[in-house]
């Protein structure tokens, strides 16, 4: 089960996948999900099972998705393990906690992730992506985005490692990186109150005004806007990027304080 083949010619043309050739990548995607001999692991596109044969050494359950019906049918089957050929974007979330771990199609990232966030019984997501967008969303490049910022009440975001582009096969033109989505144990804001955080994030990432305190001042009071930015020590013209996730829990606090 862990002899690493290399990848069908239409699968890497039709599905677009590039399949991990590098034992030790394999190793570092699957210390990175922290997964125990309790748990059940949701693999996003199996392939030839490389990082399936790990996951399933490393967890209890193992279900993993595979859209090509020629790679899902060479992969064994061992105990553990359930193979189901479909996919993974359009399948049900388990009915208990799980964890998704996952060596995924570039193109597919944002629908994987969105497909994640939205999980109830996800636990953590440990997905293989471009290192770029990996980066992006967690604020390595100095800056955030507002998916990063909007969920980071309830999920932690970080860059668990880099893989090199010469361990996948076929070889893609950029590295990959590991993003880890973890689903904190308490919620940094109340559930009632999470919409009401997310519309202050939707406006501030809007551009309205020109900037993230003109913005906010087209729904609060200028004072208090004002107010918040100087217990922050931010500049009235600072880039809405720049603003760190705990720098927004402190804003949404004190904008909508009763």
């Amino acid at each position: 089960m862990s002899r690493i083949r290399v990848a069908h010619p239409r699968a890497r043309r039709v599905y677009g996948q590039n399949l991990l050739a590098d034992p030790g990548a394999v190793r570092r995607v699957a210390d990175a999900a922290a997964v125990g001999r309790r748990d059940l692991v949701v693999e996003v596109g199996a392939g030839r099972g490389a990082l399936t044969a790990e996951l399933v050494r490393r967890a209890g359950r193992v279900i993993a998705y595979e859209v090509d019906p020629g790679l899902a049918a060479a992969l064994p089957r061992v105990p553990g393990l359930t193979v189901r050929v479909g996919d993974f974007l359009a399948a049900d979330a388990p009915g208990e906690a799980f964890a998704v771990v996952g060596n995924i199609p570039y193109a597919l990232t944002s629908g994987v992730v969105g497909w994640c966030l939205d999980a109830p019984g996800l636990t953590s997501a440990t997905l293989l992506t471009q290192l770029e967008y990996a980066r992006k969303r967690t604020g390595d490049y100095g800056r955030w985005s507002r998916l990063t910022i909007r969920t980071w009440p309830q999920f932690d975001w970080a860059l668990a490692g880099r893989v090199p582009r010469g361990a996948f096969r076929p070889v893609p033109g950029v590295d990959g990186g590991i993003l880890r989505l973890s689903r904190r144990p308490q919620p940094l804001v109340e559930a009632g109150r999470l919409g009401e955080y997310r519309r202050i994030v939707d406006l501030g990432f809007a551009g309205v005004g020109g900037s993230l305190h003109a913005s906010l001042c087209r729904r609060y009071p200028a004072a208090r806007v004002a107010g918040a930015f100087r217990a922050l020590r931010l500049s009235a013209a600072t880039p809405v990027g720049l603003v760190w996730p705990e720098q927004w829990l402190t804003l949404f606090r004190l904008l909508s304080r009763r």
